[in-house]
């Protein structure tokens, strides 16, 4: 399977559709949480467990790919996530209101499975925006 075509069905197949049970068809037991020039040890039942806290603050979060870019092993993703706000986060108490955020995500895929994964999300403009919180200068 392509790199871009892989990373895509993770997110939008395993990710949205709740499909841990599917991960290491996906995701290497020795992939690693890259942040920056940091990284550390992470495997599939790391990233399902990742998955699965998230899941506990948004439980129905979906992942909708809007770009995708490769160089090399590497795939950079522009995603769109959806979800309906059901659980303490950052100190936020639930809301009940459905929020998108979007972000980017670069995994690194070798020998047809994840093997690094990393990214952020852009939450200060959706947080903001919903008034969950303040501004620090109004």
């Amino acid at each position: 399977m392509d790199p871009k075509d892989l990373v895509r069905a993770f997110y939008e197949r395993v990710v949205s559709e709740n499909r841990l049970d599917e991960i290491s068809a996906y995701v290497s037991p020795f992939c690693r949480l890259v942040n920056g020039a940091d990284s550390r040890p992470l495997g599939a039942e790391g990233m399902a467990e990742h998955i699965r806290a998230t899941k506990g603050t948004y439980p129905d979060y979906t992942i909708r790919i809007l770009r995708q870019f490769r160089d090399g092993e590497y795939v950079i993703s522009e995603f769109q996530m959806e979800d309906t706000h059901a659980g303490t986060w950052l100190g936020i108490p639930p809301t009940g209101r459905r929020l998108s955020f979007t972000g980017v995500n670069i995994d690194r895929v070798s020998g047809g499975k994840i093997v690094g994964h990393g990214g952020a999300v852009n939450t200060f403009e959706t947080l903001l925006a919903e008034q969950l919180i303040e501004p620090a200068f109004p």
